[in-house]
């Protein structure tokens, strides 16, 4: 078999994919909001490389208001294709280069251990087949594997959490052994760092890694800090933190840590519920950097500034997405990078 490399998020990519948010889905309180967010994004990597954008049969003439909005008509792709919900990060292809020629992992998703209806997202990368979306082949691989339960550095190394991958609503006959080689075998990893610590209140994806600790380079690690002693989530991230300053590169030497603040706390204006509001859920795309903020006059600029010598060379681009985080994710949430071949 030929050599297998997952491409760490700021290696050259294709395209982002997006899956457009229904009307008559989990949104549909917040739809205007929250399709407004989603159209900053648009035009944002729209700006920097190609769009490709999964949307409900029952949202007709998407792609003419993308373009009127500023996404380059000939950067962007839409297909038409049923969908439960618009974590692209989760029901997206994973996708690697065997041999420097791209193939799309389509791992199981089972809707973060069966808490939500997932079976139109699960099915949704091999239907694009159907559409000839992928010029790449797409692979099927029975083992539940979130994109955003993981982060490459490019040299060997994955960076993940105990809570997720070893939920046992996602692979319960398998081991952390057995799943560790499962992460080696399919995305040609060398060696898988695990973090027990490290949430935020309100996610409920077990504790997804795009939402507390990122790779920026081989290097260097942005984490989602707290400063706060009285904040919930003080005691849990400063051990998340401890545990990163543990870590080691595979040379040996530890990690260049970027702590970014934590947002002023934002709730559901329903049920109280805390939103997981956070920077760390950042996408890196050709050129730039977009970075979700939450009209925090304090912490949205710090948070930007504390990134920008993290992506020499990138554009810092401040996205809103007090919306989107009604629905308990935000902005690297509901992307999916496709990497460019070598």
């Amino acid at each position: 078999m030929a050599t297998c490399f997952l491409p760490p998020e700021w290696a050259p990519q294709s395209a982002v994919m997006l899956t457009w948010p229904r009307r008559d889905g989990d949104f549909a309180r917040h739809f205007e909001a929250v399709e407004r967010n989603f159209v900053a994004i648009a035009v944002a990597i729209g700006r920097y490389e190609n769009l490709h954008v999964n949307v409900a049969e029952d949202a007709p003439g998407l792609a003419a208001r993308l373009v009127a909005a500023g996404v380059p008509n000939e950067r962007l792709r839409v297909y038409a294709m049923p969908n439960d919900d618009v974590w692209a990060r989760d029901h997206g292809p994973i996708t690697v280069l065997r041999g420097g020629k791209p193939v799309h992992l389509d791992f199981s998703f089972n809707g973060w251990g069966g808490k939500f209806p997932a079976e139109r997202d699960n099915a949704l990368t091999s239907r694009l087949i159907t559409l000839d979306a992928w010029q790449a082949p797409v692979e099927t691989v029975d083992f539940v594997l979130e994109g955003g339960a993981i982060e490459v550095d490019g040299a060997g190394s994955l960076l993940t959490t105990e809570r997720c991958l070893l939920a046992p609503t996602r692979n319960p006959r398998l081991y952390r052994a057995g799943i560790e080689q499962v992460l080696k075998d399919q995305l040609g990893v060398h060696r898988i760092l695990w973090l027990r610590h490290g949430d935020l209140l309100g996610d409920d994806t077990d504790g997804h890694i795009d939402t507390i600790a990122r790779f920026c380079d081989a290097g260097t690690i942005a984490y989602q800090g707290c400063e706060d002693r009285d904040d919930p989530h003080f005691a849990e991230l400063a051990a998340m933190a401890q545990e990163l300053a543990a870590l080691r590169t595979a040379e040996g030497k530890p990690y260049r840590l970027v702590p970014l603040p934590l947002p002023a706390a934002l709730y559901d204006p329903d049920d109280g519920r805390r939103l997981p509001a956070g920077y760390a859920n950042f996408l890196i795309v050709n050129g730039a950097v977009l970075v979700p903020v939450y009209g925090d006059a304090v912490n949205d600029p710090a948070a930007l500034q504390r990134l920008r010598p993290c992506f020499p060379g990138r554009d810092i681009v401040p996205i809103e997405c007090r919306a989107l985080i009604h629905q308990y994710g935000s902005l690297h949430c509901v992307t999916m990078q496709i990497p460019a071949a070598a």
